[in-house]
């Protein structure tokens, strides 16, 4: 597939355009005041429609970066593309949960790091995106990938400077993990350990904590690993309860994993509760809402540090 690259070479005056406005290209309007003076207001010039457009080349990577309703996807090969999103691009997730899978969904969607196919079409201010395609799994891991990380750098850092035991090891694990992820939103899953939860209730059976003890053992021989922890309910229940109920069995794995099995806290992400959403079996069967009471450990690396 053939990939375009992201033009280095700006003039000046295109450069404060873009900034200016989502897309190239700039007009100038004067508009007097009562008091003498004149504004100039830059504003852009609008595509055309889709279908009077040419078909543009195919873009496939990952979404690197957004600036209003222009987004950079990065090929596997480091190869930059800018695309703008218009009002008539279709936004959709295959294997949808939730009702993803329809073309209702915004430019907000495109996250950094998913994955993502984009078929364009050629204007004279650069690629416009006809038609953007994208995981459902995908688009759920990159919304708790960037909750977690931005929330697990808050949390570290005032836990130590609530703890003065220790301080300069955390400390400079959390620069560590700030210098490898600030600015990366793409991650391997390397592996994920489910454990079950009897119907209402949080706590950890024997068997379950068992197997966060071993999954925290393997996942400490990958370096640079983290753990993101996800907990789930069955369709019992409202949404508000079924929320809380998952957080709270999220927490319960957190908390079990920290204190018992020893995983250092600046290598876990914020735990997210998802309640019912994204069932794993059938939830009209007693088997598979038993399959859906449970907590997700994945194990995470940073493309950076793992082959990407």
């Amino acid at each position: 597939m053939k990939f375009i690259s992201t033009n280095s070479a700006v003039k000046s005056l295109a450069l404060a355009a873009m900034i200016a406005a989502p897309f190239g290209g700039v007009a100038a309007q004067q508009i007097p005041q009562s008091e003498g003076q004149v504004l100039t207001t830059v504003t852009a010039p609008q595509p055309p429609a889709l279908d009077q457009m040419l078909e543009g080349p195919d873009v496939e990577g990952f979404v690197s970066g957004r600036n209003g309703n222009r987004v950079r996807v990065t090929s596997a090969d480091g190869t930059n593309t800018v695309v703008t999103v218009v009002e008539g691009t279709s936004i959709r997730a295959r294997g949808g949960f939730l009702g993803l899978a329809r073309d209702t969904l915004g430019a907000d969607s495109l996250l950094n790091g998913l994955p993502v196919e984009i078929k364009t079409r050629q204007w004279d201010g650069g690629l416009v995106a006809s038609q953007v395609r994208f995981s459902a799994s995908d688009l759920e891991t990159a919304e708790m990938i960037r909750s977690g990380t931005s929330q697990r750098f808050a949390e570290n850092e005032a836990a130590i400077g609530e703890n003065a035991e220790g301080v300069e090891r955390n400390a400079a694990a959390t620069e560590a993990l700030r210098g490898r992820f600030g600015d990366i939103d793409q991650y391997n899953i390397r592996g994920t350990t489910n454990v079950y939860f009897d119907s209402g209730r949080s706590n950890l059976s024997p068997r379950a904590q068992n197997e966060l003890c071993a999954a925290a053992r393997e996942a400490s021989q990958t370096d640079h690993a983290l753990l993101l922890v996800v907990g789930y309910t069955d369709s019992t229940g409202s949404q508000e309860v079924n929320q809380r109920l998952s957080e709270a069995r999220a927490a319960s794995v957190v908390n079990y994993l920290q204190q018992q099995c020893g995983w250092a806290p600046y290598r876990m992400l914020t735990p997210t509760g998802m309640a019912s959403a994204d069932p794993a079996a059938d939830n009209t069967t007693a088997y598979g809402k038993a399959q859906n009471r449970r907590v997700a450990v994945n194990v995470l690396v940073s493309k950076s540090v793992d082959g990407f």
